[in-house]
């Protein structure tokens, strides 16, 4: 079946069965390989794109109920020479261990920027919790998000990095 999709704001036809997760299509016929497979059960967030402003796990969602939506992926928010705020705050909280994870946790992230600017400690660890990082890097990525929302540390947190 041939389908439209519009993805980080370019128009692609693809030429995929109705049922392919968005996910498959992404990495293996627009060769954008920022979401990763983890678990291929919605389970984890390591596939997590924004689909007309929401967090979506793209290994669950059939690519034939998106023609005429706006996707974003990663490699929508910036690139490794001028990346968003919110790629900088993770680079500077040394967010990352492994990384697997890293581009799903950003696009959720950045779902809660686009929405709201001023979320309690409990909306934004509440939003983020879909989520998961398997080396346990939580605690840096939640203060990432902080970061580049501008949100001053919370209690317990050790010394920010500069």
């Amino acid at each position: 079946m041939t389908l439209k999709l519009n993805v980080n704001g370019s128009e692609y036809v693809v030429e995929s069965h109705p049922s392919t997760p968005l996910l498959y299509v992404l990495r293996n016929e627009l060769g954008l390989n920022g979401a990763k497979y983890g678990c291929g059960l919605g389970q984890c967030g390591a596939c997590t794109v924004q689909i007309d402003s929401r967090a979506v796990f793209s290994c669950l969602t059939p690519i034939v109920s998106l023609e005429g939506r706006r996707i974003r992926t990663i490699e929508g928010l910036g690139t490794t020479s001028s990346p968003s705020v919110l790629q900088t705050a993770f680079e500077v909280e040394q967010a990352a261990q492994c990384g697997y994870c890293i581009a799903g946790m950003i696009m959720r992230a950045q779902v809660l920027l686009d929405r709201n600017a001023l979320p309690t400690e409990a909306e934004l660890r509440k939003h983020m919790q879909p989520n998961l990082c398997r080396c346990g890097t939580h605690m840096r990525i939640i203060r990432a998000v902080r970061r580049a929302l501008n949100m001053p540390p919370a209690f317990g947190d050790r010394e920010r990095a500069p």
